[in-house]
């Protein structure tokens, strides 16, 4: 028997690491942690700023905010990355 039946050959391993439809998990990952961690930190800083109005507490409401949402984000983003492992 040959090998020219007129299929098509086996891709080599080289070429299949480069398939950018397998690369597609993985990137749309990264694009929703980094989406999920722009969220996170923009909605715990307009609340400490909507804070810091209502009660004439700045700049502690934003600082709180910010440290608040910061935490959140990385617990947000450890969660995604357990998924991962």
């Amino acid at each position: 028997m040959s090998d020219s039946s007129g299929g098509h050959e086996p891709s080599t391993p080289s070429e299949q690491d480069n398939d950018p439809v397998k690369d597609l998990p993985g990137v749309l990952a990264l694009l929703t942690m980094g989406t999920t961690v722009a969220i996170i930190i923009a909605v715990f800083v307009v609340l400490g700023i909507w804070a810091d109005r209502a009660w004439a507490t700045a700049p502690w409401g934003l600082l709180i905010g910010i440290t608040l949402g910061t935490v959140a984000a990385v617990v947000s983003v450890v969660k995604q990355v357990r998924r991962f492992l």
